[in-house]
């Protein structure tokens, strides 16, 4: 390739190449950021690659060998902590090309980070505390081979701290095998905790745990466990609609994957003078009922029927949740023909991160 060489790293003249190395990339969230790369390098004309490292660290430094090999322009970490890519990093600063993080945290070769953990747990763990009543037994789904949930980890000891009389057990769960690893923890851990007996919650590092814990929860018939994730995953959202969740947090993977796609062109405009560091969206938290209305036209499309709406439309009273009563909400257009409100979650929050976003930013 044609490139102009800074100091720092090689600026090319034609359309980049950009390789990513995901911890998981068919988890939802995962799957979420990186349709927003693909989506904002396509509207440059440039090029991504995903490898699938299956949670292996070792994977993830052999991934980042053989893009510097092929010859990437740049590199994005999914997940994996930066700290624990020192092989992968070296051989990028070696051959200069710059590395970003999603979720992955900060370190030497790394350039922009977006997407941490910690931030986006805060509002939920606090949330449960208070829906203990501040003490009870709580099921810690944990996962320490990826930074954000290591980061949420984190965030819920310290919470924790202040409410000694909340007894925590926590289960490791893996990638792959996290919902399975759930369902195991879960009907182990309730087993010797009858219904009736104690204040009892479940806390997923990310929803596919706490989800994997829903399911042992529907087979047990056990309906008085509180159940809390993170990310606002469909089948999360899905699961508050049914009350067997109780809260999650939406984070917008599309959005930050449209972000990075945005650091990397300034950082081709701008070369070594790019401020180097973390570039966070907020989280959001959901516990029981979006209420979403359409401005003018029907929004988008429902899963269940499979219409198809390309107007542009908005949520209402995004960050709050009502029993909404307006005869324009598309969830009760939807409702009205399925008895289903949650097929309309996934796809309507969707777009309006990957439509209206980018444009407005706002409601």
């Amino acid at each position: 390739m044609i490139a102009t060489v800074f100091s720092g790293f090689a600026v090319a003249e034609e359309p980049l190449d950009i390789a990513v190395v995901a911890i998981s990339a068919t988890e939802s969230n995962n799957a979420r950021y990186i349709t927003g790369l693909q989506d904002a390098a396509a509207e440059r004309g440039w090029t991504v690659t995903v490898l699938d490292a299956n949670g292996s660290n070792d994977n993830a430094n052999s991934a980042f060998t053989n893009f510097i090999a092929r010859g990437a322009d740049y590199i994005i970490d999914m997940v994996f902590p930066a700290t624990s890519l020192a092989t992968g990093l070296n051989a990028a600063m070696q051959s200069n090309i710059p590395v970003l993080t999603w979720g992955g945290g900060l370190a030497d070769g790394v350039w922009f980070t977006n997407g941490s953990g910690g931030p986006t747990a805060t509002d939920v763990i606090k949330k449960m505390c208070e829906d203990m009543n501040g003490e009870g037994e709580l099921l810690a789904l944990t996962y320490h081979g990826g930074q954000v949930a290591r980061d949420r980890e984190a965030v819920l000891d310290e919470i924790l701290a202040d409410y000694p009389n909340i007894k925590v057990t926590k289960g490791e769960v893996d990638i792959p095998g996290y919902l399975q690893d759930g369902m195991e923890y879960t009907n182990a851990w309730l087993a010797s905790r009858p219904a009736g007996e104690g204040n009892y919650a479940i806390w997923g590092s990310w929803d596919d745990p706490a989800l994997g814990a829903i399911s042992a929860l529907k087979q047990m018939g056990r309906d008085d466990v509180l159940v809390y994730g993170q990310n606002g995953n469909a089948d999360a959202l899905l699961s508050i609609q049914e009350g067997w969740m109780t809260a999650t947090s939406w984070q917008d993977g599309y959005g930050e994957g449209v972000a990075a796609i945005e650091a990397i062109e300034k950082m081709e405009a701008e070369g070594d003078s790019f401020e180097k560091g973390a570039y966070e969206y907020p989280a959001s938290q959901f516990r029981r009922r979006i209420c979403m209305w359409v401005n003018g036209e029907t929004a988008v499309a429902c899963l269940a029927c499979n219409r198809d709406y390309d107007s542009e439309w908005f949520l209402h009273r995004f960050n709050q949740w009502t029993d909404c009563d307006k005869t324009e909400c598309a969830f009760h257009d939807c409702n009205d023909r399925h008895g289903q409100l949650g097929l309309w979650v996934e796809l309507c929050l969707y777009q309006w991160f990957t439509r209206a976003h980018r444009h407005s930013k706002g409601v």
